[in-house]
């Protein structure tokens, strides 16, 4: 039986990004349910996992990284990249480069550990 928090984050990404396919919105619903995203609210938690998966499964953003682009410079390279997968996935909301909404978290790894990756690298 699901939990609260489950529910909850099962809503907020279904409202988030209603046509994300199902192996990336499982991808995303897992994420934002890690131990680590918990002091978040189910919609941020959802935003930041989304914004975090679709950066490292569907962008040239650890590629960047690999050619030695800092995490700054590859993240502007990539984001309208990462806003087109929004707009596919009818988000209702986008990736601002001048407002990054995850960057708070970034310092700290967090959405790194959300998609599995070094710490080192978001």
């Amino acid at each position: 039986m699901p939990t609260d928090r489950q529910k909850r984050v099962a809503r907020a990404l279904t409202a988030a990004i209603p046509r994300a396919p199902f192996l990336d919105a499982e991808a995303i619903r897992a994420a934002a349910r890690a131990r680590h995203m918990r002091a978040l609210s189910p919609d941020n938690a959802v935003w930041l996992a989304t914004v975090a998966h679709i950066r490292h499964v569907h962008t040239d953003y650890d590629v960047l990284l690999d050619e030695g682009y800092d995490r700054d410079a590859a993240r502007f390279f990539v984001l309208d990249a990462i806003n087109a997968v929004l707009d596919r996935w009818g988000a209702t909301r986008r990736l601002d480069a001048e407002a990054d909404s995850d960057a708070p978290f970034a310092e700290d790894g967090m959405l790194d550990r959300a998609e599995g990756k070094d710490a080192g690298r978001s």
